[in-house]
């Protein structure tokens, strides 16, 4: 198959770009990437991305939305995959990929609000959702096992920023998740993530 250069619409603080760009790293795919500012969004944008948001691939001049729907593209034209063979376990994977969406979010508000209540209330659900998914996890060193997966490049974003916060901040998220706290580490060490985001990031 004949594959053109496909090009990814970001905007640098994006972590639901960071995931499309976690995996198109780690198939060493080449690909362009163009920034945009999401505060005031050009014309060309908003034709090709129907919620308004990024990431948005383009493919041929096609333009691909949702970063679950993009890394799925991305799985079945470059290998290899980053799924399970067995289609329940997949199923599993595809729902704590869903999962990774909200804590993203709520982890999201929890660094925008502007009140102590609101803070405190983000961040219980947080701790809660982190209990929840150290329920699910095997012994590692990845979510399956030994094998990287689209569930790992999905919480990479989080890991980042609990290690940003951490760094200036008390929060200690994961203490009492043994199994996380082990497993973040290892995806921030991965290439592919610590090449996913600009430079000056932080």
């Amino acid at each position: 198959m004949n594959l053109s250069k496909p090009k990814l619409i970001s905007f640098k603080l994006c972590p639901f770009v960071q995931r499309s760009a976690v995996s198109l790293l780690h198939r060493k795919v080449d690909f362009d990437i163009e920034y945009i500012d999401l505060f005031n969004k050009p014309d060309w944008f908003l034709k090709i991305s129907p919620l308004g948001k990024v990431p948005v691939l383009l493919v041929d001049d096609t333009p691909l939305f949702e970063s679950a729907v993009i890394n799925e593209y991305l799985n079945e034209i470059y290998p290899p995959t980053m799924h399970p063979e067995d289609p329940l376990l997949r199923a599993q994977n595809r729902a704590w990929i869903e999962f990774g969406s909200g804590m993203l979010m709520t982890q999201f508000r929890m660094y925008n609000v502007t009140d102590a209540e609101s803070f405190k209330k983000e961040t219980r659900d947080l701790h809660q959702q982190s209990h929840r998914l150290e329920a699910e996890m095997g012994e590692g060193p990845y979510f399956n096992g030994e094998s990287l997966s689209l569930v790992d490049t999905t919480y990479a974003p989080i890991f980042m920023r609990y290690a940003m916060i951490e760094k200036h901040s008390s929060p200690q998220f994961f203490e009492a998740n043994p199994k996380i706290k082990t497993w973040g580490p290892k995806i921030l060490a991965l290439e592919s993530v610590q090449k996913s985001v600009v430079p000056e990031f932080e």
